[in-house]
């Protein structure tokens, strides 16, 4: 139950909606160019990052070699702190805005810096102090054993390029202080600026997307409405092909499929329009002899115990095929005219308990039939219609379920509601058109059980399928197949249905009916007047 629940809320209102080809389009658009905008932003970001810090960092140590090496030409051997400090404050005067720290191992005690309350010595990593003290092997390819080093660091969460170099073996080493801020601060800045045209690239592949999925879901849109037409029974339904396409193929396709089906169709009708006009035809021709065989044989019927005794059982089968022979062509005729549309209700309002009781009455079942059908409950119905309705369930429980058979009556829904007006007829003289019924409310049903042993499970899909019997190897029976398509055809007429199934014993037939019926068009008032 849960797994029908969650694909029956996937299946509807917004989900339905996500899962639609326009939105999937737009969303691999999306996913691609922003997949494409976010490589190529970072690409750009990170190649500009290193070549902008590269600049700076290699600009401001070129800066402070050159500037280290003309100042400390002049500072004296075993030099006092403040010339210390005046080298610092020399080096760091070049115009690239750097700080200098110097330090000498002869004078611990001395805090040479440029700016002796912001850089110290203690602000030098100590691996990169180690790695400017240490000498490096002289060889061929290395004159020197000192050389300038440097590292960056964060201090205070500022970025900075530290430098450091010896300035003579047993001299003083000096370290530089570089900020880095306004290189972040441009870097910040290109970020925001590739954010940005990620941003509108991702808005770009969202409307080339929308262009691009309207460009192709319109003739899909036009497949799809012209495919429900079709299937709405408009067969003239045709596509209008544009292009080369394969949307144009595969509007040919529709239009040839649909002109292929509009062709068969109309075979089909024309066929079912001859074979309904040959069954009328039929039909009517028949009634003219079998009027006048009927009546010869109800003669012989009775004079057939005065008969010779070898004749009266072939007198009697006459009479009995006969009268088969005329209910045959009458249920033929029935069928014809519900399918031709011209079968009508001329309606009544009674109550259902006394044309039961009729239809029992007059074909002697009271007997074999149990009737639980309270007075009062009354509908708006065609008495001769549902007569034959009434007659074929029964008749039908009877021969092929057994007595008793149990006919039961009840009402569901509100009663009726009342008429307004005076129930006798109108006042003014004038002919009554028929009862005056309220506001169609509430339904009437009726069930007809038997004590059979059931209809098979394989049968009751077909048992209102005209010309159908359960017994395929009894092709000739009482029965023409007719009377249970017949009754449901007169249910439907007035707006109600017949259901089979089986009971606890034996089978039972439902019929449905509503307490009302529809006003009639002026076309039918007219003919039934006729």
């Amino acid at each position: 139950m849960t797994d029908l629940q969650t694909t029956s809320r996937f299946s509807s209102g917004p989900w339905r909606r996500l899962r639609s080809l326009r939105v999937r389009l737009i969303a691999v658009f999306a996913a691609v160019a922003l997949l494409a905008a976010v490589s190529a932003s970072g690409i750009a970001y990170w190649l500009n990052r290193d070549a902008v810090l590269k600049r700076a960092q290699n600009t401001a140590l070129n800066d402070f070699r050159v500037s280290l090496t003309r100042n400390v030409s002049e500072l004296p051997l075993n030099a006092t702190c403040a010339e210390l400090n005046q080298l610092a404050a020399s080096v760091a005067s070049s115009g690239l805005s750097y700080e200098v720290v110097v330090s000498d191992p002869a004078r611990p005690d001395c805090l040479a810096s440029s700016a002796p309350l912001t850089y110290t010595l203690a602000d030098v990593p100590a691996k990169l102090r180690d790695t400017v003290a240490k000498p490096r092997e002289l060889t061929e390819n290395n004159p020197y054993a000192f050389h300038l080093y440097w590292q960056r660091q964060n201090l205070e969460g500022r970025p900075f390029v530290i430098g450091g170099t010896k300035v003579v073996p047993t001299g003083p080493t000096a370290y530089m202080f570089k900020s880095l801020e306004n290189e972040r601060a441009d870097l910040s800045t290109l970020g925001w600026s590739l954010a940005i045209a990620t941003l509108l690239a991702l808005i770009g592949s969202a409307l080339l997307a929308q262009a691009a999925s309207a460009t192709v879901l319109r003739p899909v849109k036009r497949l799809g409405e012209a495919a429900r037409r079709l299937g709405e029974g408009h067969l003239d339904t045709r596509l209008e092909v544009e292009g080369s396409d394969e949307l144009a193929d595969l509007a040919r396709t529709f239009n040839r499929t649909a002109e292929s089906l509009h062709e068969q169709v109309e075979e089909l009708s024309a066929r079912e329009a001859q074979s309904r006009r040959f069954v009328a035809d039929m039909s009517h021709e028949l009634r003219t002899p079998l009027t006048a065989m009927t009546a010869v044989t109800d003669i012989l019927e009775d004079e057939a115990e005065s008969l010779d005794p070898m004749i009266e059982p072939a007198v009697r089968l006459v009479v009995n095929e006969t009268r088969r022979l005329s209910d045959l062509v009458e249920n033929l005729m029935e069928v014809t005219r519900f399918d031709a549309g011209t079968a009508k209700l001329v309606a009544d309002e009674v109550d259902i308990a006394d044309l039961i009781m009729s239809c029992i009455d007059g074909r002697a079942w009271y007997d074999a039939v149990e009737l639980d059908a309270p007075r009062g409950v009354r509908a708006v119905v065609d008495p001769r219609r549902l007569d034959v309705v009434f007659a074929n369930l029964i008749g039908n429980a009877l021969k092929h379920g057994g007595s008793p058979v149990r006919v039961t009556v009840r009402e569901e829904g509100p009663a009726q509601a009342p008429a307004d007006g005076p129930a006798d007829g109108p006042a003014d003289g004038r002919e009554d058109d028929g009862p005056v019924v309220g506001p169609a409310v509430g339904t009437v049903i009726v069930e007809v059980s038997d004590s059979g042993p059931g209809i098979p499970e394989d049968v009751l899909p077909h048992v209102f399928d005209r010309f159908y019997k359960a017994d395929k190897g009894r092709a000739r029976s009482e029965g023409s197949g007719l009377g249970l398509s017949i009754a449901m055809a007169n249910a439907q007429i007035h707006g109600g249905t017949i259901t089979a199934a089986n009971g606890e014993v034996g089978a039972v037939f439902t019929l449905t009916l509503p307490r009302t019926q529809p006003p009639p068009s002026a076309d039918d008032s007219e003919e039934s007047a006729l």
